[in-house]
């Protein structure tokens, strides 16, 4: 190949992996500004807004978590003649079961404990729940998270717009002053995460909810396929295929602790990754900007772009610039000595971690390198057929 088409490939990719980490939050930064000139925000509240809800919590062997859970969803401030508590616990073969069942219930509340012995996965667990749910709407929790006592309101406000079909909460991380680069580079991530929701969600929708805490309108929502590994994704997805938006709300928010290790955060992101390139391809037809307009320009641009060309040019990049460096010289030596510089900050942050010592300046590195690493070993597992829709754990700190 000629330099100077080597020279187009280079730039051409590199372009394309800093749009898809940086760049679209800052392309989403200027069209909300321009949005914020040309329309009027309405800043008016549905604080009366109090719908029945079900509220839905999918637990497997969560007996550390479950007592604490229960207490904290019967805290919620919601009235009580208008949510139902469904707790599913299917194929637990600890307390969690027991412990739902014995929990010390105030008077009145109306809750449902759902078991069956075989373990068949959280979508599965989670569909039996919604033939309980007869209620408009729906908000689903993890067990080992703890969401604040306004959550159901503040998400439940957001309604009162028939235009809007689900509702994200925030994901929150707690972390020690002991953070390892897992637990640091989950928190740095996921507060960049909730920075992009917001701006989405002012443009048109967010691009997908996490499972940690969300809420759906019944009637937009239809059965996920059993097999589907990233459910809450695909869910809310599916939703805003529909034509209904996805609004954030982040003063509903679920806290929970960050990952045991590195090692752990491992095992979570690599389950994540095969779940992301498995709901592209179910979600194809999202990506025909002609027909979704504004919501497969975000889809693209926030998930689809990190979850399949970004990884695979980041080598590629580096070999390019390698080639262009020995033929070209000048700045393609600058970018090059700052690609091996990122890359060597990565691979101290590993070997530091290894040895338990923790300093931060290179948790950012490592973390992007991890979640990188994850995508292709998640695609791999993906293509085996080696990931199943039952969740292996990853242990909290």
């Amino acid at each position: 190949m000629s330099t100077q088409s080597l020279i187009a490939v280079f730039w051409a990719g590199l372009c394309l992996v800093a749009y898809a980490y940086i760049g679209y939050g800052i392309v989403l930064w200027l069209l909300v500004r321009v949005k914020r000139v040309f329309s009027k925000r309405d800043n008016a509240s549905a604080e009366a807004f109090l719908p029945d809800v079900a509220f839905v919590v999918c637990a497997y062997n969560e007996e550390d978590w479950m007592a604490q859970k229960i207490a904290n969803s019967l805290a919620l401030d919601y009235p009580p003649g208008h949510i139902r508590f469904l707790f599913v616990t299917d194929g637990s073969d600890d307390r969690t079961p027991e412990i739902v069942r014995t929990y010390p219930y105030p008077p009145h509340t109306n809750w449902l404990l759902l078991h069956e012995p075989e373990r068949r996965g959280k979508i599965a667990a989670f569909q039996r729940a919604m033939q309980f749910a007869d209620t408009p709407f729906v908000i689903s929790t993890d067990a080992n998270t703890l969401v604040n006592t306004d959550a159901a309101r503040n998400l439940m406000r957001h309604f009162a717009d028939p235009e809007i079909g689900a509702v994200a909460g925030e994901k929150r991380i707690r972390m020690g002053d002991k953070a390892d680069a897992g637990s640091a580079g989950e928190g740095i991530y996921w507060k960049y995460e909730s920075l992009l929701k917001k701006w989405d969600a002012e443009l048109w929708s967010v691009v997908g909810a996490a499972g940690e805490l969300f809420a759906f309108r019944t009637k937009a929502y239809e059965p996920v396929p059993n097999d589907t590994i990233v459910e809450d994704f695909y869910l809310t997805m599916r939703i805003a295929q529909k034509g209904y938006r996805v609004q954030y709300e982040p003063e509903a928010y679920a806290v929970e602790n960050a990952s045991a290790s590195v090692a752990e955060e491992m095992k979570r992101k690599i389950r994540i990754a095969a779940g992301g390139l498995q709901a592209v391809v179910r979600l194809a037809p999202l990506l025909n900007v002609f027909r979704y307009g504004v919501l497969s320009f975000q889809y693209i641009s926030h998930r689809v772009l990190r979850w399949t060309a970004a990884p695979l040019l980041l080598p590629l990049l580096l070999a390019l610039n390698a080639v262009l460096a020995v033929r070209v010289g000048g700045v393609y030596q600058l970018i090059l000595l700052m690609q091996l510089a990122f890359y060597a900050a990565a691979l101290a942050g590993f070997l530091l971690e290894r040895r338990k010592m923790k300093i931060k300046a290179f948790f950012v590195p490592y973390y992007f390198c991890l979640m990188n690493y994850s995508m292709y070993a998640g695609f791999f597992r993906l293509m085996r057929g080696k990931q199943s829709v039952l969740w292996e754990r990853a242990r909290r700190s």
